[in-house]
């Protein structure tokens, strides 16, 4: 008896989850470097916050591809071949910046739930679990960004 779950489908969503988020995380590093203002300071260090979370997250993403006998993407070139995400560039006020993290949380928030759904029909309870701790996540750092009044 096999007791590790194979789904090739799951693999290739977990490969286009792992793109996106290697673009969310670029994006944030760049808003990190480049955003000016009087939030400066607090978004400076919120955008940190969030990329050093996005790295966690990304880790446990090739993981668990890996768990599942895939092979998770590896480069760029096929990161934004397989990417949904949209790399942003020269954002430098919060008035600009925070609408595309809204944006990536909410596009990362459709594949996790996608996902979800795809490993519960599979019985793959640790992708599930995965994307319920992802999900709890981005709900909770969407609430925080729609909360900003900039």
């Amino acid at each position: 008896m096999e007791v590790y779950i194979k789904n090739e489908k799951i693999q290739e969503k977990l490969n286009v989850l792992l793109s996106d988020y290697q673009i969310y995380y670029q994006n944030l590093r760049a808003f990190h470097w480049l955003v000016k203002g009087q939030q400066f300071y607090m978004l400076h260090e919120k955008f940190e916050a969030f990329y050093d979370e996005a790295a966690e997250d990304i880790d446990e993403i090739a993981e668990r591809i890996l768990m599942i006998s895939g092979k998770p993407l590896h480069s760029f070139e096929d990161y934004l071949k397989h990417a949904g995400m949209k790399a942003e560039k020269n954002l430098e006020k919060a008035s600009d910046i925070i609408p595309k993290i809204i944006a990536n949380n909410e596009h990362l928030l459709l594949s996790f739930r996608n996902i979800l759904e795809m490993a519960a029909d599979a019985g793959d309870e640790g992708t599930v679990a995965l994307m319920s701790d992802f999900i709890g996540a981005a709900e909770k750092r969407l609430w925080m960004l729609n909360s900003l009044q900039i």
